[in-house]
């Protein structure tokens, strides 16, 4: 097992923990994480381009002009894809582009981003993140002190006063554990994990 230092608010080393190897010490597969990661986005795509072909088309019931003696090519609607204000040829529709990777590919990646988080130096522990108040400042201080700007807070349940504090700050978000995805540990320069967190990710991917 891997020991991790773990921190408080004011940045000062409290204690120590134990990482589980399962989930902290696993082979990084590049492949693996593109998956998932594509999977993710794709999933967020709307798909509501929309476009009219010839028959959706207001219009185009008369035929424009005779069909000889005008030099010009034969023509039936003016709703024609060929004519301007025409219909759209093969355009796009409404559509979903949703996907799922396999449950345990996508619970792999998970635990292969955690991984590289580690083995890169980007992984910080910490007791406890409670604000006594909501103030954007004293959350700015206590990032400071833990010497990042750009994190991702992973959190064991729901804490107001830090999401509604940290809301307004730049290249930073607070997730809590259950909401942990393989596209948001990876955007972000660091991770900064509540110490009780880590229990509920062991229980969400050991099981």
């Amino acid at each position: 097992m891997a020991i991790q230092d773990v921190y408080n608010i004011d940045g000062v080393k409290v204690s120590e923990i134990d990482l589980s190897d399962e989930i902290f010490n696993v082979p990084v597969k590049q492949h693996v994480l593109h998956q998932v990661v594509t999977m993710q986005l794709t999933n967020r795509r709307a798909g509501t381009a929309s476009t009219k072909g010839r028959s959706e088309k207001r219009g185009g019931g008369r035929k424009p002009h005779r069909q000889k003696g005008t030099g010009r090519a034969r023509a039936g609607s003016r709703r024609s894809p060929l004519w301007r204000g025409g219909g759209v040829v093969f355009g796009p529709k409404p559509r979903s582009y949703v996907y799922k990777a396999p449950k345990k590919v996508r619970r792999q990646a998970l635990k292969m981003a955690l991984t590289s988080k580690l083995q890169d130096k980007a992984l910080i522990v910490v007791d406890k993140l409670n604000l006594e108040t909501v103030k954007t400042k004293r959350f700015v201080e206590a990032m400071g002190t833990l010497k990042t700007m750009e994190a991702l807070i992973v959190t064991d349940k729901k804490l107001e006063n830090l999401e509604l504090s940290s809301r307004n700050v730049p290249n930073v978000k607070v997730v809590r554990s259950e909401g942990l995805n393989v596209y948001d540990i990876l955007k972000f320069r660091q991770v900064i994990l509540l110490e009780p967190s880590i229990k509920q990710l062991e229980g969400r991917l050991l099981s």
